[in-house]
């Protein structure tokens, strides 16, 4: 029997980091179902599902307790995944561009969560803006958005934000 388990990874990024953890699943058996990482400010951030034959779990865990001592730091959990799209959700993308200044993730998540939208996948950054080097903050987002939840003030609200804050933002179902 397989066991699907999630693994969050953080550390100094540094060569040959995924193919270790790459490795460490196919040496005890294990398929690698999905995973999202990147660096971030010279760390390696990531997250990834696979699966592992029962038997060899806990080798598998014990490898990864010996990977850490390269200075990661690496979480274990059980695979508790839920669909991702049950009936009565929507996905929908959310992009926004505009001057960076504080609080603009929280002003966004808060109009989100107060409308019951939870964010599936976030995605930021900063950059200079093409013409004049300012600082450009962008953001794009999936959401499941319940059945439930009224569109036109979900974009009421985003738009009102949007206008305070000085961004473009877009929100569209997701084809």
């Amino acid at each position: 029997m397989q066991t699907p388990l999630v693994l969050t990874v953080l550390g100094q990024d540094r060569t040959g980091l995924v193919e270790s953890l790459a490795r460490l699943a196919s040496d005890h058996g294990g398929n690698w179902l999905e995973s999202r990482m990147c660096r971030l400010g010279g760390e390696f951030a990531g997250i990834l599902r696979v699966q592992i034959p029962e038997e060899r779990r806990t080798g598998f865990i014990a490898a990864l307790d010996k990977l850490k001592e390269t200075g990661l730091a690496i979480a274990v959990r059980p695979d508790s995944r839920a669909p991702a799209a049950s009936p009565g959700t929507n996905l929908m993308s959310l992009e926004l561009v505009g001057n960076d200044r504080p609080g603009i993730v929280r002003q966004i998540t808060a109009a989100l969560a107060g409308r019951g939208v939870n964010v599936e996948e976030l995605s930021t950054e900063c950059c200079s803006a093409p013409m004049s080097g300012e600082p450009l903050f962008k953001a794009k987002a999936t959401l499941l958005v319940p059945e439930a939840c009224d569109l036109q003030k979900l974009r009421q609200d985003l738009e009102k934000i949007a206008a305070d804050l000085m961004v473009d933002l877009r929100l569209a179902p997701v084809v």
